[in-house]
């Protein structure tokens, strides 16, 4: 869950192991005697006439809809790019979301922003910079965005099991990727066992708690007799993550990537408007599982219980209506 982007890019929830992966520079980057004064103050500015191979940069564009970072469209005369600033975080955050934008990106499936470059603000906080992609007039047709994240899922492997090279966040939460081999112990550790401790820790909310921690010690059975592979996922795909380009192309922005059970992308589908096109052309590329119907609320329930932690207590009756069914169905 992050923050709706407009625009023509994002502003909000990796290293994998490819020695191909698309790796932003880190690095502080020389710039030319004629711009050291003033760029050494500015490291965008800096990035985007040395390294971005512009000249000029023409105008700058504050890009709304965020509501944890700030951002803006940087025209040049080498192109436009989009730049996310934040104020109060250093460059973890950024560079976790540029890695798992360039994991998505080496899929080579569907489209994202690739991502150029992360680095701290010399007064505080950090900036990432990377492509500007033009929206279309619409989401683009959901039945393409079925099939071109199937084929992501699809591409996107890992040798390592389930997790992510590096921790990240959902919305603002953090978001733990230790690796597993055991998909039902790390969703159970890493998703919903850390988010129902947030809402003890966060809210003293021993009901919720208990009763979750029960269910993730009787989930087993809901995954029996079904092989989940690691594949790599967005993480947080919901309407305000999901866009298309001028083409019509789908594009997806804002990623909490890591490697997970493909039916776990859907957690976020009671607020992203998945239709039937888009779930028929998705399982033409990844085949529906057994049981699928029956783990639908339990990928749910992780974002809700985020939504909860994060917004307040008007998320609570839904993810505890949630827990109790699971509770009942198992007879846990």
């Amino acid at each position: 869950m992050t923050s709706a982007h407009v625009g023509a890019m994002s502003s909000s929830t990796c290293f994998p192991s490819l020695p191909r992966l698309l790796r932003p520079s880190f690095t502080k980057t020389k710039s030319s005697p004629k711009f050291s004064m003033s760029m050494s103050k500015d490291p965008v500015r800096e990035w985007i006439l040395s390294d971005g191979k512009a000249t000029e940069i023409t105008k700058i564009s504050p890009v709304g809809g965020g509501c944890i970072n700030l951002a803006s469209r940087y025209d040049t005369d080498a192109g436009s790019f989009f730049v996310k600033t934040n104020r109060s975080i250093g460059p973890s955050m950024f560079e976790a979301e540029a890695l798992g934008l360039g994991a998505m990106y080496e899929t080579g499936t569907i489209r994202v922003p690739k991502p150029y470059k992360v680095g701290p603000l010399p007064t505080g906080g950090s900036f990432i910079i990377m492509e500007f992609i033009q929206f279309g007039a619409s989401r683009g047709y959901q039945s393409d965005l079925g099939r071109k994240l199937a084929e992501m899922h699809k591409a996107g492997k890992s040798s390592k099991g389930f997790g992510f090279d590096v921790d990240n966040t959902i919305g603002s939460t953090p978001q733990v990727n230790t690796w597993s081999s055991d998909w039902v112990q790390f969703y159970g550790e890493h998703r919903l066992g850390y988010q129902l401790k947030l809402a003890l820790d966060q809210y003293g909310d021993r009901t919720i708690y208990d009763k979750g921690q029960r269910l993730v010690k009787s989930m087993a059975p809901l995954f029996a007799n079904v092989v989940i592979e690691p594949c790599l996922l967005h993480g947080d795909l919901w309407s305000g993550n999901i866009s298309s380009d001028k083409n019509g192309e789908p594009v997806i922005l804002d990623p909490a990537c890591y490697y997970g059970h493909s039916e776990a992308e859907f957690g976020m589908s009671w607020c992203a408007g998945f239709g039937g096109s888009f779930y028929n052309s998705y399982f033409e590329v990844m085949p529906k599982l057994p049981g699928f119907e029956e783990r639908r609320d339990l990928y749910m329930l992780y974002h809700y219980l985020n939504h909860y932690n994060l917004f307040g207590s008007g998320y609570r009756s839904s993810a505890m209506s949630i827990i109790d069914d699971y509770l009942a169905i198992l007879k846990a």
